[in-house]
């Protein structure tokens, strides 16, 4: 039984995840060298818009023109190395999963499982989805605009000279080939946090399954209190390791939404309106999975009480009573997911960042006049 399979590929495609299959030197060596070659495209790229803005950027027109993507790739990059580091941690939170007393055991048990992976799989691919269209409209847009004037698609500062055929073939490609590495890294890194997040939800689904039978079977109670103790430590982990990533996500959105919007106030033809309405979809769906899967996780871990005080506690005898009040008590204070140790990730904190984007669209606004 694995979980998030589909995210894993997705991974491994960018250069992210080396297969556990590959465990023999040389596909280690070769997949090693792949990782190597995403992160020069990725990090070359970047450094390039960077360069531009320091160096080459006039006015707050150009500034935004390259700002917002220079953002993206940025959130990418983070992203990249943050995954390469974690990959033990990322190994250590799949198998207290699917290791005991985590593993689902009965059939009802693993319905439960099937259900929460299964909506998970489905939500991935509608990301995808969402991004391939969003990609393949930058693309084709470039194609029949920029690649026929001789322009690259994204401003770039670049040490040499691009006008032979050639070199401008080669650059137009490793922007368009970054770009699309960049989307689905972003797809793969975000949908395997929340992809953990939402595993967390199902082990409390499971565990108050199995609370439900302690009136039956007298050793469940004992799996119950290490099952709970696993699911703390395992949102504790998540929030840890991936805490950078949330707080770099939540605050890169925020000025690449606003910057995408004073973008659309001086677009003129149809098509880039369309492509930068789509963009700004995929930057809020990014911060909008973490925020709609953290505050599921804390409704979750808030409902544990109400649900422990519906069983027929009364029946059990006092040994149980007391192994019930223990994991009562470490509920008292619900799981929460934080941006930069302070800021819930939940719904109240999504509405506030399409505030803050808005604000700052008037100020530039503003400073445009």
């Amino acid at each position: 039984m694995r979980i998030l399979t589909f995210t894993f590929k997705l991974l491994t495609i960018c250069g992210c995840w080396r297969p556990d299959s590959w465990s023999s030197l040389h596909k280690r060596v070769a997949y090693n060298m792949y990782t190597s070659i995403i992160v020069l495209l990725l990090n070359s790229f970047l450094l390039s818009q960077l360069m531009d803005v320091i160096l080459t950027v006039n006015n707050a027109d150009d500034f935004s023109d390259n700002f917002f993507v220079l953002i993206a790739m940025f959130i990418s990059c983070c992203k990249l190395f943050i995954l390469l580091m974690n990959r033990k941690n990322i190994i250590m939170l799949i198998n207290m999963l699917m290791d005991k007393p985590c593993r689902p055991s009965r059939s009802t048990e693993m319905n439960i499982f099937d259900k929460f992976d299964k909506s998970m799989h489905i939500n991935t691919w509608r990301y995808v989805y969402l991004g391939t269209v969003t990609q393949s409209c930058i693309v084709l847009s470039s194609l029949s605009i920029s690649f026929k004037n001789r322009k690259l698609t994204f401003r770039a500062w670049l040490p040499f000279d691009y006008s032979s055929t050639l070199l401008f073939s080669l650059m137009y490609t490793h922007q368009m080939i970054s770009l699309v590495t960049a989307a689905f890294l972003n797809i793969g890194c975000d949908t395997l946090i929340c992809g953990l997040l939402v595993h967390i939800c199902c082990q409390i689904e499971i565990l108050l399954y199995r609370l439900r039978k302690v009136v039956s079977y007298s050793d469940v109670l004992r799996d119950c209190i290490r099952q709970h103790y696993h699911i703390i430590r395992l949102a504790f982990i998540v929030n840890a390791k991936f805490r950078l990533t949330i707080t770099i996500q939540f605050i890169m959105s925020t000025l690449v939404v606003c910057f995408s919007l004073y973008q659309i106030s001086k677009i003129a033809t149809k098509a880039k309106y369309i492509e930068m309405t789509l963009y700004i979809s995929c930057m809020l769906t990014q911060i909008f999975l973490y925020c709609w899967y953290g505050n599921e996780l804390k409704l979750k871990s808030q409902q544990m009480i109400d649900n422990i005080f519906g069983m027929e506690w009364l029946t059990l005898d006092e040994n149980k009573k007391k192994s019930l009040m223990i994991i009562m008590r470490r509920t008292i204070m619900p799981i929460q997911i934080t941006c930069a140790y302070i800021i819930p990730m939940n719904i109240d904190s999504f509405m506030g960042i399409l505030k803050t984007s808005y604000s700052t669209y008037n100020l530039l606004q503003n400073m445009r006049i």
